[in-house]
């Protein structure tokens, strides 16, 4: 609720600091006083249009601030904190406008945009009225006020939940049109990269040893001289040392008869002539495995060419080939299923088509069923508020394509007057009417989100008995939501848990405007004066004492 309200520079306001209370507060006081200044000091909290021509003669800058008790609104303190500013229970929203331009917001004290006030605003406060921001003259609000009249607003979220799934499995299914050329086209590519890769029948660690075979292929002619030519030397060439190495080592085993020392010297010559022999025959067996194979040689040639390719084309090693080759088999699986994919999406989207319209369906017959009764109340309401031969009348019009809201669009339509057809409110409600509707509205549909309402205008043309119905129905609504009204009729008046005087002064030839809080005496005198004007009488005070006292019985 809006606990405080500061305004400064702004018209004939100098500097005029307000304190709200809770339920019903009325604003009186002599046409000019400033009544309509507040109003739209208030319109620039909510984020309307500023202008310089607002500022006080002689001043540079004008400020707003309302200071607004948010303790039983979680959700906007959720907002603002998500948005980045520290908020608990209180909310702080300043609007300064400077005669060159400038145009700031604050809310708890940092600086904020125009766009986050104009969209937390509403959330606090409403105004009725004259104002051109109001939630009867926004079409788009009243399917929102029909459902809660009907209590459709858990089918309403049902219906917002399955059509934004269904809208978006749509745009899933044009996406798979769009996305098909372009898999078939990569469909060929992953075909043929998987088809080499596999032809290929590459394995880890090959590369390796078809280089080592490759060395030995290609030296076989000096490999197989080389060793056969060992193996002539060692074993059977002239002269060869094997023999050589057997002569000397009998030699040695012959002289350690003689020299025991020399026993050990002859052991290490055996020991080394079977080595040798062992080396001269693993050299022959040798030479008789190796022998030119051009072709054998050239086809490790080409095995490692395709390999170099493939290296080249796809991975650096086959390892990293084989498993890029891993990622192409499921690749392919995934557009393979795309078909299944589709199929399914395809069923899941009929099934949603169904559901989606029955429950838009239901939705249009229970909220057809809810227009006439909704107009009915209304109609009966703003008959007691002085519009006896009012006309209000809830119009469904069917959609071409539905909405996330459902298969129709809603908008009341208004007639003040006979004769006249209904029409829509933004085109013939003035804003006192608009006013009365609004606490019609408010009689009908209690419940409100909002917790500060503002009405302006609402007893125009009104008088007598019928204002103080006005009366009473403000009460009402201020059961639940402050209300703040600015009235000119005693009967509305009388009814209010705070009223506030807006007066003008004249000081050091200045022009001002201020609130008196009335108490007790002063408010029966306030009453009295706008039952009988500037002349105070004594019954005309008797008659707002009788009045005041009524009221207070009535409440």
């Amino acid at each position: 609720m809006l606990t405080d309200l500061t305004i400064r520079n702004i018209a004939i306001i100098d500097t005029l600091h307000i304190s709200f209370k809770e339920g019903l507060t009325v604003l009186t006081g002599e046409t000019g006083a400033g009544k309509s200044i507040i109003i739209d000091a208030v319109g620039l909290i909510m984020g309307g249009r500023a202008s310089a021509d607002l500022l006080r003669s002689g001043a540079d800058e004008a400020v707003v601030e309302a200071l607004f008790d948010i303790s039983s609104q979680p959700d906007v303190a959720r907002q603002l904190r998500d948005s980045g500013f520290d908020c608990d229970n209180e909310l702080l929203v300043k609007r300064s406008i400077s005669r060159a331009g400038k145009n700031r917001v604050f809310i708890n004290g940092s600086m904020a945009t125009l766009a986050l006030l104009a969209e937390t605003a509403p959330l606090l406060i409403n105004i009725y009225g004259q104002h051109e921001s109001q939630t009867l003259l926004r079409p788009e609000n009243h399917l929102r006020l029909l459902d809660a009249y009907a209590g459709l607003d858990g089918q309403r979220e049902e219906f917002f939940r399955l059509f934004e799934r269904f809208r978006t499995l749509q745009e899933r299914l044009g996406a798979l049109d769009e996305e098909e050329r372009e898999a078939e086209r990569r469909l060929d590519l992953l075909s043929y990269q998987i088809d080499e890769i596999a032809r290929a029948e590459l394995r880890a660690g090959e590369e390796e040893d078809l280089e080592e075979r490759r060395r030995v292929l290609a030296g076989a002619e000096k490999l197989g001289s080389t060793s056969a030519d060992a193996f002539e030397r060692l074993y059977e060439g002239d002269g060869a040392i094997l023999g050589q190495l057997r002569r000397i080592k009998n030699a040695i085993f012959e002289l350690s008869a003689i020299d025991h020392s020399l026993e050990g010297l002859a052991a290490s010559l055996e020991n080394a002539y079977l080595q040798v022999e062992d080396a001269a025959i693993m050299l022959r067996d040798y030479a008789s495995r190796i022998e030119a194979d051009p072709a054998a040689l050239q086809q490790t040639d080409d095995r490692l060419d395709l390999i170099h390719r493939l290296k080249r084309k796809y991975a650096p090693t086959i390892e990293a080939i084989l498993e890029f080759k891993q990622g192409l088999d499921s690749e392919m699986e995934t557009l393979h299923g795309r078909e299944q994919a589709r199929h399914e999406l395809e069923e899941e989207l009929e099934r949603l088509d169904r559901e989606v319209r029955q429950r838009g369906s239901d939705l249009t017959a229970q909220r057809t069923a809810a227009a006439g009764a909704l107009s009915r109340a209304l109609a009966a309401e703003v008959h007691q508020l002085a519009m006896k031969n009012a006309v209000v009348e809830t119009v469904l019009e069917p959609l071409a394509e539905p909405r996330s809201t459902g298969y129709e669009r809603v908008e009341l339509l208004f007639s003040p007057n006979p004769g006249e057809p209904p029409r829509p409110l933004a085109r013939i409600a003035s804003g006192g009417e608009l006013s009365r509707l609004m606490l019609a509205f408010k009689q009908v549909l209690p419940e409100g989100d909002v917790p500060t309402l503002i009405f302006d205008e609402v007893d125009t043309g009104i008088g007598g008995a019928t204002s103080e119905m006005v009366g009473k129905k403000l009460k009402n609504v201020a059961a639940l939501q402050q209300v703040l009204c600015i009235t000119h009729l005693a009967q509305v008046a009388v009814f209010a848990g705070q009223h506030l005087r807006v007066e003008k002064q004249v000081a050091n030839g200045r022009t001002t405007t201020r609130i008196v809080a009335l108490e007790d005496g002063e408010r029966t005198r306030e009453v009295a004066r706008m039952l009988a004007g500037a002349r105070i009488t004594d019954s005309a005070l008797a008659h707002a004492a009788e009045m005041l006292a009524a009221a207070d019985g009535k409440a």
